[in-house]
C-alpha cells in the first residue's frame, strides 16, 4: 500500500524539462565588443603577413557570435580593412600608420575571422583574407593625372627599382643594401612622365665599399643582427631626367615566437601564397593581402573549417534573428523610429 502511495504521489509531481539556452542576441558592428575583437584580429592579421604593408580596419560588416557555453563564445567577423603607408616589417605601431588616400591608389582588404571570447579575453582561431586595388576607373575619374598602380614586374618599374637602390649603395657610407621585395610601383604620364616605386631593403654583412669589391660575397645579416629598411624612389623621365631616392633602416628587431622575421623576406623563387602573393609570369601585386593562417593553438583540421564555421553560425544567428522579430511585434507608437540596423558598421576612412 505505502508503494502505490508513492507512485501515486510521483506521478503528480510536475516534470521539470531542461530549457534550451536562447542563443546569443544579435551583436552590433559598432558594439564595443565587436570592436574590441576586430582590433585582436587586425593585430593578429599584421602579425602574421609576410609581405606588403599593414592594413587597418575601415569598417566590421558582420559580426556573429555562437554560444559554446557560460562565458565562452565563438565570433565570426567580417572586416573591410584598407592599406596604410607602413611596410610590414614597420617597427611603426598601427596607431600611428596613416591609411593611404584615394587618390594614392587606395588598396581595400576583406577578411574572415573566427575568433573565441572565453572569459572575457579574445583569441583568433583563424583568418582568410584577400585584398584588392580600387579600379583604375574611379582614380582617373576623380584624379586624371594621378598615377596608377602598375604590376611589379612592369619593365619601368624594375628599372626604376634597380636604379634608386644603385644610386643609394653608391652614396652611402653604411651597409650595403639588397632588395627585399618591391611593395608598390605607380606610372604618371601626363602632366611629366613619373615612375615611382616603393620596395623592402635588407642591410648586408658588407660595406658599401666592399661590395664593390665583390657584391656577390653580400650575404643578408643573420636573424639575431638582422636589420631591414624600406626604400622609396622616383624617377622622373620627361619632361627631364631626374632621380630621387631615400632609405630607412629600422634596425635590428625581436622577432615573436611563431613569426620568424626572416620568414618575411621575399624570395623570388618561392611559391608560398599563405600570405603576399607570390610572383607569376603574368606579374603580381605585393599590395595584396592574401593570408589563410590558423592559429597554431587552436584545433583547426583544415582551411575550410572557417568557411563551414561561418556558414553555420549565419543560420545560426539568422534563426536568432527571426525569432527575435517574432517577439517583436508590438504596436508602436506615432512617428517611431526603429534603430539603424546592427551592420554594417560606421566607415572609418573611405568607401571603395
Amino acid at each position: 500500500m505505502k508503494a502505490l502511495i508513492a507512485l501515486m504521489l510521483l506521478v503528480q509531481l510536475p516534470i521539470h524539462r531542461a530549457v534550451p539556452a536562447a542563443p546569443p542576441a544579435p551583436l552590433g558592428c559598432d558594439d564595443p565588443e565587436s570592436e574590441a575583437a576586430a582590433e585582436v584580429a587586425v593585430n593578429y592579421i599584421n602579425g602574421h603577413s609576410q609581405h606588403g604593408y599593414k592594413f587597418a580596419l575601415n569598417r566590421i560588416e558582420d559580426v556573429r557570435v555562437v554560444s559554446q557555453g557560460p562565458n565562452n563564445d565563438i565570433m565570426f567577423l567580417e572586416l573591410d580593412l584598407l592599406e596604410t603607408k607602413c611596410p610590414i616589417l614597420s617597427p611603426t605601431p598601427l596607431a600611428n600608420c596613416t591609411v593611404r588616400s584615394f587618390a594614392e591608389h587606395a588598396v581595400e582588404g576583406d577578411c574572415d575571422v573566427k575568433l573565441q571570447r572565453l572569459d572575457g579575453t579574445i583569441s583568433v582561431l583563424a583568418s582568410k583574407c584577400h585584398s584588392h586595388a580600387d579600379s583604375s576607373e574611379d582614380i582617373s575619374r576623380i584624379c586624371p593625372d594621378c598615377p596608377l598602380l602598375a604590376s611589379l614586374n612592369n619593365t619601368e618599374v624594375l628599372e626604376t627599382v634597380s636604379a634608386a637602390l644603385n644610386d643609394f649603395n653608391s652614396k652611402t657610407t653604411g651597409p650595403y643594401l639588397r632588395l627585399l621585395e618591391i611593395g608598390r610601383g605607380k606610372i604618371q604620364y601626363h602632366p611629366a612622365h613619373i615612375v615611382a616605386v616603393e620596395f623592402a631593403v635588407g642591410a648586408t654583412n658588407c660595406s658599401a665599399e666592399e661590395a664593390k669589391v665583390n657584391v656577390g660575397a653580400c650575404q643578408l645579416l643573420p636573424e639575431d643582427q638582422s636589420n631591414f629598411g624600406f626604400c622609396t624612389g622616383t624617377m622622373v623621365k620627361l619632361p627631364s631626367q631626374n632621380l630621387n631616392v631615400d632609405c630607412q633602416l629600422y634596425g635590428h628587431q625581436v622577432r615573436t615566437p611563431d613569426t620568424p622575421l626572416l620568414a618575411r623576406v621575399f624570395q623570388p623563387t618561392s611559391q608560398d601564397t599563405s600570405a603576399g602573393l607570390a610572383p607569376s609570369a603574368a606579374g603580381f601585386t605585393n599590395h595584396n593581402l592574401r593570408l589563410s593562417h590558423h592559429n597554431h593553438l587552436a584545433s583547426e583540421s583544415s582551411s575550410s573549417e572557417i568557411l563551414r564555421s561561418m556558414l553555420s553560425a549565419k543560420s545560426v544567428t539568422k534563426r536568432a534573428v527571426a525569432e527575435a522579430a517574432q517577439h517583436d511585434k508590438v504596436p508602436r507608437p506615432v512617428g517611431f523610429v526603429p534603430p539603424p540596423p546592427p551592420c554594417p558598421g560606421k566607415i572609418r576612412h573611405f568607401d571603395i
